[in-house]
């Protein structure tokens, strides 16, 4: 016993790590068929319930916050991922003054407190004469800032570790820098791109601190638990938890399933 421990001892440590990440997650999944309207306890399991589910919009405010949060990601990850994509291609292929200044700016909104970048938007837009009409598009201004140092850091790595010859050979079989790009260079630094907007939507959905300093009277979905968190949070919000975890889990099981499909074809190739 001793000594199958020793010859596993890494597998053990990974999967007690794995479960001590999943817990969390695990709970939020069995609260979301929680019934509690007879215990003032949310959080004890009392019986076995569909209602969440099925009642998903009942708490008001709850979808509409959710609604929010989601075409909040999506701008932000959109404009941050072009931005930011375009940002990386600049510092990585082309040498210009300051670049060097550059690359540390960009990685300051990520060492700063968000409660300092909350804080300085905030002074911004109130300099600005938007300090009566904070909404939506500051929301959407903030997260862009800095969802766009995320995404320059993510897809700069990719392009760091890109093989240029391949570039080099399309050009000699007489393909047009256009061609070069869109069938050779980007394809290869696709993955990075798609990651860097992954992470840019799961950061704008979850962020509390800076949005509820620009939200104004605007309600998204983090804003919407910690109201709730003072009078009961309901369990439909553990359905949304659960949700978002199987999108989660469908997403990266696609990927890895489409990268061993396509690692047998180039394989059998």
């Amino acid at each position: 016993m001793v000594s199958w421990i020793r010859r596993n001892i890494v597998l053990i440590l990974g999967l007690l790590v794995l479960l001590y990440m999943y817990i969390p997650n695990a709970v939020v999944v069995l609260m979301s068929f929680n019934d509690s309207s007879k215990h003032r306890n949310l959080y004890r399991f009392q019986s076995f319930t569909w209602h969440n589910w099925t009642g998903l919009c009942d708490p008001s405010g709850l979808c509409h916050s959710v609604m929010i949060s989601v075409w909040l990601g999506l701008l932000a990850t959109l404009i941050a991922t072009v931005i930011g994509t375009m940002g990386a291609f600049a510092l990585v292929r082309h040498d210009f003054h300051g670049r060097g200044a550059m690359n540390m700016i960009l990685f300051l909104p990520m060492a700063s407190p968000e409660i300092v970048m909350g804080s300085s938007l905030l002074a911004l837009f109130v300099a600005s004469g938007f300090g009566g009409q904070l909404g939506f598009w500051t929301i959407l201004i903030a997260h862009v800032m800095f969802c766009l140092s995320f995404v320059v850091v993510t897809v700069k790595s990719r392009l760091a570790g890109l093989d240029e010859n391949l570039e080099q050979a399309a050009m000699d079989l007489y393909a047009t820098p256009a061609q070069t790009f869109w069938r050779v260079t980007f394809p290869l630094v696709f993955p990075g791109v798609l990651g860097a907007a992954l992470l840019s939507f799961s950061l704008s959905f979850d962020d509390f601190i800076i949005t509820n300093l620009n939200a104004g009277q605007t309600v998204t979905f983090p804003m919407y638990i910690w109201g709730a968190a003072q009078r009961g949070v309901p369990m439909q919000v553990n359905v949304i938890g659960t949700m978002m975890l199987l999108i989660s889990l469908v997403v990266v099981i696609s990927g890895e399933v489409l990268s061993r499909r396509r690692a047998k074809m180039y394989a059998a190739a």
